[in-house]
């Protein structure tokens, strides 16, 4: 499973009882689903993300409005599901507007766009679209594309070196193994705080499962950590099935059938 957005809601859910310095585990051995997991603000947000490209389709023109539409509707409907404070406050604007985050927020929902994009253009474009109407901080533009480009070039079979040097030359030069800022690493929502962390753990990685792992063991903001590897990772490897499956039992039957509708239509894509 290869093109379908379960990676990164599944990375969300097994990180999600990990999250913040007091739950984070620092290690790889641990069970991957919990009773205490969930999904988070981070697949609410991906599952908005994927509605609003199905609805505006090959109008970029209308994707802006759409994905403010798609993140409002669906996030007013899990309240409590992690947002932070301003962007809570965004959710539930009477019109939203940009503020200027910096949040890893924008690169967790944008995992959508790397699965859609037909081209490296296309990646841009788009994911610089559905990042500013609410992340409109040169960091937060920088952090999304980088996600959703190492997805668009996991897709198009690019091996695991090329995607790292691209990452390097484009978007961060990394400079650190996890071993390195494992036992020092805490939570650090901002993007240049949370994704570079996130790539290191994906390129340190050999599968799936292993990718998730290396994301929870250093710690962090694990939730969104875990679902931006997880996104990537799922481009690169597939996800296992049993671990599709086990996600979306935690998914209610709305989340799994936005889910559903995604994976249906990118099918056809």
């Amino acid at each position: 499973m290869k093109r379908t957005i379960i990676g990164a809601i599944a990375g969300d859910i097994i990180g999600s009882r990990f999250e913040f310095d007091r739950h984070n585990i620092k290690r790889k051995d641990f069970r991957l689903f919990a009773p205490r997991c969930a999904p988070t603000d981070d697949s609410v947000m991906t599952l908005a993300v994927a509605q609003a490209l199905l609805e505006s389709g090959d109008r970029p023109e209308a994707l802006g409005a759409c994905a403010v539409r798609w993140m409002q509707r669906i996030g007013r409907s899990y309240p409590g599901c992690g947002f932070g404070g301003r962007f809570y406050d965004w959710i539930f604007a009477p019109n939203p507007a940009p503020y200027q985050s910096w949040g890893n927020g924008a690169a967790m929902r944008i995992s959508p766009v790397g699965f859609y994009a037909r081209t490296e253009e296309e990646v841009k474009a788009l994911s610089r679209i559905v990042t500013a109407v609410s992340h409109d901080h040169p960091e937060s533009f920088n952090a999304a594309e980088a996600v959703a480009m190492a997805i668009f070039l996991a897709r198009q079979g690019a091996h695991m070196e090329a995607i790292r040097a691209r990452i390097e030359r484009d978007y961060y030069r990394i400079g650190f193994t996890l071993d390195e800022i494992r036992r020092s690493y805490h939570f650090d929502v901002s993007c240049r705080g949370s994704v570079p962390q996130a790539l290191e753990a994906f390129f340190e990685s050999t599968d799936y499962e292993d990718a998730i792992r290396n994301a929870i063991s250093i710690g962090g903001d694990s939730d969104t950590i875990a679902a931006i590897i997880g996104g990537i990772a799922a481009a690169y490897y597939g996800v296992p099935r049993d671990v599709a499956d086990a996600a979306r039992g935690f998914l209610d039957e709305r989340q799994r059938d936005m889910l559903d509708r995604w994976d249906e239509f990118i099918r056809a894509r």
